[in-house]
């Protein structure tokens, strides 16, 4: 039962590192404005509407590598 929750904390400081990851990215495509607020360009609001529409299998051969890498990441935390 130690090794399953071992895992569980491992998978889930993952899960916040990705989340982390992915919001300083986000972030740092955006302008912020003076009220506090961001803007996201277009661009970004095109592509990511458009990621997150597709299913994995019709998604970009790219976009399923990075995929792939994540999952390689989190495999290798339960193959510990």
């Amino acid at each position: 039962m130690n090794d399953l929750l071992s895992v569980r904390e491992s998978l889930s400081e993952y899960a916040h590192e990705a989340w982390s990851g992915w919001m300083k990215y986000m972030f740092s495509k955006m302008t912020m404005n003076e009220d506090g607020t961001a803007t996201m360009p277009a661009w970004a609001v095109e592509r990511w509407k458009r990621q997150m529409n597709t299913k994995y299998c019709d998604i970009l051969e790219c976009e399923k590598e990075s995929d792939r890498n994540e999952a390689d990441r989190m495999l290798a935390i339960t193959n510990r």
